[in-house]
């Protein structure tokens, strides 16, 4: 027989389960092959994102901190998370990567890149491992007042997974205000391109992590990828970051 807290561990794996599930994922497939990003929708209800919003100040939950400015990353911090994974985002990053990884292996075959990715999660983790990869990357997120984050790519390794998913766990307008979502996308002897992906309470951001591939008009082209957050006008901004692949 079920415990209480079993009984609602289960609930909350069933319910974002379904959620993942049920996300348009033809249609943010289609906007990854065009922007490099896809929104997806309500993946987390607002009493989970404050939930896990709320474990911030919890070090034991966390491997390391790092403060922004001493790095010249920008200005705020985040904090990157142990292993064991907590609810829910031990959850999602199976399910996550269960949806993204044919597109990673189509993307990697549409550039010429010779990887392909498993369909199981902890079989790439293994993978990662095998190559002295250990350290869990998901991390959460905090700005406040004149906080951003400069343009970057989480690489960590040798193993990448080319996708990562951001997950808004503060509302816009009531916590915070400015803050955006930014993607740039620097083209072959072009000007690069910035995407500002508009995000609500525990809506999630799928986006290319390094490069992605672009169908030209003499073939397909790589485009490199960075993403970063805007300046935080006021209040105070967290975020999750769901990272695929682990770090040396």
């Amino acid at each position: 027989m079920k415990t209480a807290a079993q009984h609602r561990s289960s609930q909350l794996e069933t319910g974002i389960a379904t959620r993942v599930a049920g996300i348009d994922w033809e249609q943010a497939t289609r906007d990854l092959d065009a922007q490099g990003c896809a929104v997806l929708r309500g993946l987390l209800r607002p009493d989970e994102c404050r939930a896990l919003a709320e474990r911030y100040p919890e070090d034991k939950l966390f491997r390391s901190r790092i403060v922004m400015g001493r790095h010249g990353f920008g200005r705020g911090e985040y904090k990157y998370f142990s292993y064991p994974l907590p609810q829910p985002i031990a959850e999602l990053r199976p399910l996550l990567y269960a949806q993204l990884q044919s597109i990673a292996n189509r993307w990697n075959e549409a550039m010429g890149i010779d990887i392909r990715y498993p369909e199981d999660h902890e079989a790439f983790l293994a993978r990662c491992h095998q190559a002295g990869q250990l350290r869990p990357t998901p991390l959460l997120l905090q700005y406040e007042e004149g906080d951003y984050n400069c343009l970057h790519q989480d690489l960590y390794g040798e193993h990448v997974f080319p996708l990562q998913v951001a997950i808004l766990l503060s509302e816009p307008q009531r916590d915070f205000e400015g803050g955006e979502f930014v993607l740039t996308e620097q083209r072959p002897r072009m000007q690069s391109r910035a995407e500002v992906v508009p995000l609500r309470q525990g809506d999630g951001v799928a986006f290319a992590v390094h490069v992605r591939p672009v169908q030209g008009t003499r073939g397909i082209y790589r485009v490199n990828m960075r993403h970063g957050v805007g300046r935080l006008r006021s209040g105070r901004r967290h975020t999750a970051g769901v990272i695929f692949h682990d770090a040396k």
